[in-house]
């Protein structure tokens, strides 16, 4: 049944009783506690440069009080535009030692979308990574009046409304120079109970909502972690998750607490390529990378094929054994262990090496990961934890442990989260992690959150006999067939999604339908390499979608599909997108996920036809 938990793994809970008050404070402990430590190493030219915590401190004092400087009080929102890099981390950190309140924006945001953040949150200074994120919102400046100043971190000021982030530094150090207690006396008065941030929702189902965080919430949550004893200050953690996403946010509160260094690069092209030079022991991802990982070392070994084809497949298959013998609680035989040292040698540490070598666990969130795809990972010694949560929870709730863990399931809830099941199958959530509620929008705060401060998740879930919770489905994206049948169509898309190597996206459409059709959202790059192979090379993204050999392709791999779904869930009918899904045509919110209410109505037609 997995493995369970022994007394001695029990979580240490003081460490969430004796928490620090802020997230200032805790960032004040760790440079306290360690300053010549590594803190953070970032990419420098052809290399990388590393810092120390103190050498951190410095500089967020300085923007700190440049802050203070340009008249942000505390509670004051400073709005942030920028990928995942070491300066994002520096202004984010300064921001909580002002007493003020991050509001996170995604650098491919549009313009107007931009704009409506930052005047929803009632920002009064956006720092923005470089002079694209500068002029979305020079383009919208007559809506913002109340942005008083831009920081530009790669570009020029303007001499007025943008100034570069030296410029904000050099604010900082002059007051400092004549108040250098400007900066203590805000950490010393921050409270749990202060907001900390506004993290805006992805808006899979509409205009984003801002979620309010307080401190209290990421000081617990990064509690929570730690009280498990899963992660050491020996750790090393590569962050490329996008930090204007919960997901990321709290991996920058991970690191006060616990003092691992992080390797920070947003660089989605350069992850593959940094984990073998960085050699981290962990990382955080969304499903579709390990998918994309297994998919792609599936299809190097079957290109080559061979001998070598034949190795790996019953390399594989070895592991697969051995992994689901753990699963059971069992110990494999001697002559699977003795099969098992020779497939490790002959292939496994190869796959290993290519993720650096050192890696104690992936953890896996932000949607539902194929099962069969963390047991492939499992197989080759790499352990793929997958944990859940929301934006309105600090980013995590429930986590697999290395020492009990079960494929499927998100594992077990963080010590001081409690969890129920409704009457109707939706997951609710109480934990000092749940946000206070939605940014001036209290119709939708009292809808989501109970006066006693249980919160409606809108996933629907069970919890196991032995409290693992499997996440079945989001409530509002399940459908009723005309023939009365419920369909959930997050585990088909996880499902299929992990047994296709060409697929991104696979949106299962049939409300109140005789039967269920589907839309393929192809993959670029695999399906290209595909194409070349199939005598398809000269086509184009569309044509490769409309030509018959890819729908004999997808068909193949959707018949598969339909052989472990019940009667009234298989896909009679499907649709190859001949697009590739976006951010930018809006197809996928900045994290990623699919809007799967604006797909739907933007391929009506495409539908309709396959009825």
């Amino acid at each position: 049944m997995g493995h369970l938990q022994r007394a001695d793994e029990s979580p240490d809970k003081t460490k969430i009783e004796n928490r620090a008050s802020s997230v200032a404070r805790l960032f004040v402990d760790r440079v306290a506690a360690t300053p010549r430590a590594e803190a953070f190493r970032y990419p420098d030219g052809s290399g990388w440069s590393s810092v120390t915590w103190q050498q951190v401190d410095e500089r967020v004092r300085q923007i700190s009080a440049g802050l203070i400087a340009l008249g942000i009080a505390p509670e004051d929102r400073v709005a942030l535009a920028s990928s995942t890099r070491y300066e994002w981390v520096l202004v984010d950190f300064a921001v909580m030692c002002a007493g003020a309140a991050t509001t996170t924006v995604y650098p491919t945001t549009n313009a107007p979308d931009v704009a409506f953040i930052v005047a929803n949150s009632g920002s009064r200074i956006v720092v923005a990574e470089d002079q694209t994120q500068v002029d979305k919102l020079i383009a919208h400046r007559a809506e913002l009046p109340g942005v008083q100043k831009i920081v530009i971190i790669d570009g020029v000021g303007d001499g007025d409304w943008v100034i570069t982030l030296d410029e904000l530094e050099a604010l900082g150090r002059q007051l400092l120079a004549e108040t250098p207690d400007a900066v203590d006396e805000r950490i010393h008065s921050i409270g749990p109970e202060h907001l900390a941030s506004i993290i805006y929702t992805s808006g899979t189902t509409g205009r984003p909502k801002g979620v309010r965080l307080t401190h209290g919430a990421w000081t617990y949550t990064a509690a929570a972690i730690d009280a498990l004893q899963i992660l050491g200050p020996d750790d090393l953690n590569f962050l490329w998750l996008p930090l204007a996403h919960a997901f990321g946010k709290v991996m920058l509160a991970l690191p006060l607490a616990i003092g691992f260094p992080t390797a920070i690069d947003g660089r989605v092209d350069k992850i593959v390529e940094n984990l073998a030079v960085v050699r981290p022991t962990i990382m955080g991802a969304a499903p579709r990378i390990f998918e994309k990982a297994h998919a792609r070392i599936e299809g190097m070994v079957a290109e080559e094929g061979g001998l070598k084809k034949r190795i790996f497949d019953w390399a594989i298959g070895v592991g697969l054994n051995v992994s689901r013998a753990k699963q059971a609680g069992e110990r494999p035989s001697l002559a699977t262990s003795l099969q098992y040292n020779v497939a490790d040698r002959l292939v496994f540490s190869t796959i290993r090496e290519r993720f650096g070598g050192r890696l104690r666990f992936f953890v896996s969130a932000a949607a539902a990961l194929n099962r069969d795809v963390a047991q492939w990972f499992d197989a080759v010694g790499i352990l793929v934890l997958e944990g859940y949560g929301l934006t309105e929870t600090s980013a995590a709730s429930f986590i697999n442990r290395p020492y009990a863990y079960r494929f499927g399931t998100v594992g077990w809830a963080f010590p001081g989260t409690e969890v129920e099941i409704a009457d109707d199958g939706e997951i609710l959530l109480r934990s000092p992690g749940v946000m206070t509620g939605y940014h001036d929008l209290p119709d939708a705060t009292a809808e989501a959150l109970e006066p006693d401060g249980w919160f409606h998740t809108g996933d629907i879930g069970e919890v196991d006999a032995d409290g693992f919770l499997r996440i079945t489905d989001r409530k509002k994206d399940m459908f009723k067939t005309s023939q009365g049948k419920y369909v959930a169509p997050s585990p088909i898309a996880a499902t299929f999604t992990g047994i296709c190597p060409y697929a991104t996206e696979f949106i299962v459409y049939g409300e109140g339908k005789p039967y269920c059709t589907a839309l393929v959202g192809l993959d670029a790059e695999a399906i290209t390499e595909w194409a070349d192979k199939n005598g398809l090379g000269d086509k184009s993204f569309g044509e490769i979608a409309r030509d018959e050999k890819t729908r004999e392709l997808i068909g193949g791999y959707i018949d598969t599909l339909n052989k472990d779904l019940n009667r009234w869930e298989q896909i009679k009918r499907f649709a190859i997108i001949e697009r590739e899904l976006s951010v930018e045509a809006g197809d996928l919110t900045p994290s990623m996920k699919i809007r799967r209410k604006i797909v739907l109505q933007n391929f009506t037609d495409t539908l309709d036809g396959l009825y």
